[in-house]
């Protein structure tokens, strides 16, 4: 088929590289998001999201004049939905004593539906977005219906999850495998041929609900094998050991590879995605459900390592009441992940809702989104501003500037004595050198 036109319903983290690239490669793309302040910035030639090269891929796109922003879809050859799924804010799944979150596909049903008037036969409609199983074949292709058309027999229907990394997005969503999803063979064909467009890496074609669990599986796999790190830190907490050395040393066996402890698990698709299975059956998932317990449960552990690190001063003060009343605290990270702006999900913000619950004053520093408005999270100027009155400063995430801080130059920045390092970012050594405390995750000695 003819790809002369391409509709994109979504210019986030996925939408927006997608968009470009596809403009890049010689496509009329038109990307519609439902905020103006978004579609302003776009065709003003600027970003509202970090992206490593995305800057210089959208000046091109708008230059080429094969890319413009609109918050209205059009008729088009190609719709991509690929919209957020979050979780109901209000409401929660209960089987047995298994409570779990429940997937909010408002934004696919309601992009889904935009589409809706301009579909025509022979168009090709692919769902990006992560959804829970069956999303495809069900919800997209019922709304899709509402037109007269048939999926599979009218138009091409698929279903192919992003599967990249961001930092990595502009070189991923190029080198990366990609899979397809149809309703039938011919959808498959038609999206694998879409995507061959700028896709090196591997085009493989499947049905639509398998490639749905497909990307389900991937995340929960990662999310479970999380999860056991996180206990190894609990347990080498308890017997005095350093996790990371015995991760390091468990490791060195040729089929094992343990993944890093850390905060908790963030990011809008390993802390999201097996929730999605749970929901679609609760009785045959105990397992992903109890990882998730567990990782949703890390952010507890942070701050009782916090509290044991400030309980000698607490017990000058009187008491376990006063561990964390009135305390100061920098924290270091606000993204889900090192080196990105990503916030979504992030386990640091839990982090510093608990200790703010248990009285602590705490001032965030995130270099890669400084003007942040996150509810109840007071945001420093910088990040001298976030450490300076500090008694703790607490690194919750891996960025690379702060895995470069001078010890000694920090400690003539600050009135702290006492840094937790969370992600092994640290040489406790060098900070020892400095004059601070240091405390590690997961490490008992």
């Amino acid at each position: 088929m003819n790809f002369n036109k391409i509709c994109i319903i979504g210019l986030g983290y996925i939408g927006l590289p997608t968009a470009v690239t596809f403009a890049k490669h010689g496509i009329n793309v038109l990307g519609v998001d439902i905020n103006p302040n978004i579609v302003n910035t776009l065709n003003a030639g600027k970003l509202h999201i970090h992206e490593p090269n995305l800057p210089e891929a959208l000046s091109e796109a708008l230059q080429s004049e094969k890319f413009r922003a609109s918050t209205q879809a059009e008729e088009a050859d190609v719709f991509i939905i690929a919209v957020p799924t979050p979780f109901k804010q209000n409401e929660i799944g209960i089987y047995n004593d298994m409570k779990y979150k429940l997937a909010d596909m408002q934004a696919v049903t309601s992009a889904t539906e935009s589409i809706v008037p301009f579909l025509r036969k022979g168009n090709l409609v692919i769902l990006e977005s992560t959804s829970p199983p069956q999303t495809t074949v069900k919800l997209v292709a019922d709304i899709l219906h509402k037109s007269g058309l048939t999926a599979g027999e009218d138009f091409y229907l698929c279903y192919s999850p992003e599967r990249v990394l961001p930092g990595q997005i502009m070189k991923e969503l190029v080198d990366n495998a990609r899979v397809i999803g149809g309703v039938t063979k011919e959808s498959a064909q038609a999206g694998a041929d879409l995507y061959s467009v700028f896709v090196k890496g591997q085009i493989i074609q499947t049905d639509a609900t398998t490639a749905e669990m497909v990307k389900l599986m991937e995340n929960t796999y990662r999310d479970v094998n999380i999860a056991i790190a996180n206990e190894f830190a609990r347990l080498a907490d308890k017997f005095g050991v350093d996790v990371w050395e015995a991760i390091s040393l468990a490791s060195l066996h040729p089929r094992v590879k343990i993944l890093s402890p850390g905060p908790g698990v963030g990011g809008h698709c390993i802390s999201v995605d097996p929730w999605f299975f749970v929901e679609a059956a609760p009785e045959l998932t105990p397992l992903i459900y109890h990882s998730r317990q567990v990782n949703d449960a890390q952010p507890n552990f942070v701050v009782e390592k916090i509290k044991q690190a400030l309980s000698a001063q607490a017990a000058v003060l009187g008491g376990e009441e006063s561990i964390l009343k009135n305390k100061k605290i920098a924290a270091l990270g606000l993204a889900y992940k090192p080196d990105v702006d990503d916030l979504r999900e992030s386990p640091a913000n839990e982090v510093i809702h608990l200790l703010q619950h248990e009285g602590a004053t705490v001032l965030a520093w995130e270099p890669f989104k400084p003007d942040a408005k996150l509810e109840g999270i007071n945001m420093a100027s910088s990040f001298d501003d976030a450490v300076q009155d500090a008694d703790l400063i607490l690194l919750l995430v891996k960025h690379t500037e702060f895995a470069k801080l001078n010890p000694k130059e920090v400690a003539k920045r600050t009135k702290a004595k006492i840094v937790l390092d969370t992600v092994n970012a640290w040489k406790a050594e060098e900070w020892q050198n400095a004059g601070f405390e240091v405390v590690r995750l997961g490490v008992g000695k």
